[in-house]
């Protein structure tokens, strides 16, 4: 194995400074020292500092009587203005560089230019950056940051100094033509672009890559992208504990660099690792790096790879691992793709260390199973309501998924109603209880009717609790019988009777109203002991009478329907809804024998009203006179339209 360290890598010049600088003031300290922010983006650089007295805080309102070490990334003028009206000692290792930018965009911003700052918003040198300009600087990051930049007249361009020329190039063709004045100031630190140019060139020349760094530092992370392009496999890692050896071993030439916030001993520690060992000690560490395996064991793995039918899973043995589609999940459904992707973490149980073909024989669904019984037996014991996927209708209910396994939810626990075919579920999820729950014989059992009775309990407590007598409220017709109609209102039924249909006579409540239509009924009666409602649907309507009474009088001409013959008359329905009586006498001039010799039920006519009995609510109707009306009226429209003759002796006598 031969290995490559690139020319430049590790500490920069900035970095550097703020570290021997703080390094000769805790040498010196006659008081308490404080980093605003960690020194550096290296956690271990940060404990080593901290275990030799430097603490780090985050905010200035922490430190009192103190020396405050302003880091390479830099601050804002308001946090230095806040420190001196402290009276706090200032030791400021903000690295040249980033300061250069801190005066240009304070001179640039006094010019009236709008300040552009190209890299990470949330990164403390950005922050710092625009702290010097009045924090009113445009943060561009992306493309599409660039591209939804308004016009201006003024722009003034800079970039954080880890930025990739790359990057920092295509940004700025977008920002030149979003002013008519731009100036661009690549203030990219020529540090970071040499440390980057060393890794594109050494990436591109090696099997895989060690990057080392901060996993939060942006330079390193900016390495790893410039690896990415040139080298397949790339490991970021921060210190020489996480080396993947197993994986190390099967390169023949691998590169190494430093982020510039990594320390010498760091980068020291993983070279070497990998140089000071010969081919059997790498073979003796990649071994005792193995983890110890047995069946039966749960273990944690990272996905390599996913098909159609399988997942191959990485689980630091000297074999990888394969989880079939069937071993995936209780869902016979679900895809490998669906669930899982390169790089996922996934939990996998031990069923075969050897497949015949050197694989170890995983299974997700499996470990699984494990945490999702206990989850599961924590909402059974506490009563809680779950949520199952409804899988197929089977011999006496139904098997559905719950959490990842597989219970049954019996026909009788499906619905308080009663249901004919249980297909109709297939693939919906249920909210449901747990009535039944053994773990050793692994039985689930399910109850959506549970949840269904509860929600009914509600709905009437909330139902009893708000109606009224004389309340019009909306509900829907459930059931018809020959007496009345049962209404829904919202968990409780009410019953209209027959009567209280309508104001008509009614034969059968099916002439008034269907099974599931919605209608507004008027609450007759209470009885919350026997949960009984009585209500009304003609009295949400005016009283047929009342109405006729106000529109019609003696000798008006209305029009009606017959609704019923007898030997000595009709039964003819207005449109106020009252029924009168049209007496066979009075249905024409002509003798007839009886009404059906002329007329039909369900005949619209046009009759007279010639008698209103108040008391008896009785109506006196008549075709004949009717008729007789009209023939009056069309005798005198005919004579007051009739044009008189003219003779030619009229005519001479007029002149």
């Amino acid at each position: 194995m031969e290995i490559i360290i690139a020319d430049n890598a590790g500490f920069c010049f900035g970095v550097k400074r703020a570290v021997d600088m703080t390094n000769t003031e805790l040498i010196n300290a006659n008081k308490n020292i404080y980093s605003l922010g960690p020194l550096i983006h290296n956690q271990q650089a940060v404990e080593r500092f901290e275990k030799s007295g430097l603490k780090t805080v985050d905010d200035i309102k922490e430190i009192n009587n103190s020396k405050v070490i302003i880091r390479s990334h830099g601050v804002s003028k308001n946090i230095i203005n806040e420190i001196n009206q402290k009276d706090l000692e200032i030791v400021d290792s903000t690295c040249p560089y980033v300061k250069s930018v801190h005066k240009r965009v304070e001179e640039y911003e006094n010019q009236g230019y709008n300040i552009i700052i190209i890299g990470d918003s949330n990164h403390p040198e950005i922050i710092g950056i625009n702290g010097w300009c009045n924090n009113k600087a445009f943060i561009v990051n992306s493309l599409e940051d660039a591209e939804k930049l308004p016009m201006m007249d003024k722009i003034c361009v800079v970039s954080q100094t880890t930025n990739t020329q790359e990057k920092f190039e295509t940004l700025c063709e977008i920002i030149k033509e979003k002013g008519n004045e731009v100036k661009i100031f690549n203030t990219i630190c020529n540090a970071t672009n040499l440390r980057q140019e060393s890794c594109k060139k050494l990436s591109s020349q090696v099997d895989a890559m060690i990057i080392i760094g901060g996993y939060h530092s942006s330079n390193t992370k900016k390495l790893v992208e410039v690896s990415k392009k040139y080298c397949k496999n790339v490991y970021h890692i921060e210190t020489s504990k996480e080396l993947p050896l197993q994986t190390l071993s099967k390169f023949n030439k691998i590169g190494i660099t430093a982020g510039a916030s990594t320390p010498d001993w760091i980068i020291k520690e993983v070279v070497e690792t990998m140089d000071n060992i010969n081919n059997n000690e790498m073979m003796e560490a990649i071994e005792s790096s193995f983890t110890k395996i047995r069946r039966g064991d749960v273990l944690k793995g990272e996905v390599i790879y996913v098909t159609n039918n399988e997942v191959m899973v990485n689980i630091n043995y000297r074999s990888d691992g394969i989880v079939t589609r069937e071993e995936l999940s209780n869902d016979p459904e679900v895809k490998p793709k669906d669930l899982y992707k390169v790089g996922d973490e996934i939990n996998v149980f031990v069923v075969k260390l050897d497949d015949g073909e050197g694989n170890v024989v995983l299974s997700a669904k499996r470990a699984n199973d494990f945490k999702n019984w206990d989850e599961i037996e924590a909402i059974f014991n506490n009563k809680e309501r779950v949520e199952c996927k409804v899988l197929n209708n089977i011999k006496g209910g139904l098997s559905v998924l719950v959490n990842g396994v597989n219970g049954f939810m019996p026909a009788s626990q499906v619905s308080t109603n009663f249901v004919s075919d249980l297909n109709v579920y297939k693939g919906k999820a249920l909210i449901s209880k747990i009535i039944d729950f053994d773990k050793e014989k692994r039985r689930i059992i399910l109850s959506r009717k549970e949840v269904e009775k509860e929600e009914l309990n509600n709905k009437k407590k909330e139902l009893w609790a708000n109606i009224e007598l004389d309340q019009v409220i909306e509900g829907v017709v459930q059931r018809l019988t020959d007496f009345g109609a049962f209404v829904d209102l919202g968990g409780v039924d009410g019953l209209i009777h027959i009567s209280d249909l309508s104001w008509n006579r009614v034969k059968h409540p099916s002439n008034v109203v269907k099974e599931g239509q919605k209608v507004l009924v008027k609450v007759l009666a209470l009885d919350k002991d026997k949960n009984r409602i009585s209500l009304g649907l003609k009295q949400t309507v005016e009283e047929p009478w009342s109405l006729f009474s106000k529109n019609v009088n003696v000798g008006d001409i209305v029009e009606g329907t017959v609704v019923n013959l007898l030997d000595f008359g009709a039964f003819v329905r207005l449109n106020e809804g009252v029924d009168g009586l049209l007496h066979v006498s009075q249905i024409s001039k002509d003798h007839i024998n009886k009404p059906s010799d002329v007329l039909k039920v369900g005949q619209k006519i046009n009759v007279k009203v010639i008698d209103i009995d108040t008391e008896e609510k009785k109506i006196g109707l008549s075709i004949k006179e009717a008729l007789e009306s009209t023939e009056s009226e069309e005798s005198v429209s005919n004579v007051i339209n009739e044009e008189p003759e003219i003779t030619i002796g009229d005519m001479i006598d007029k002149n």
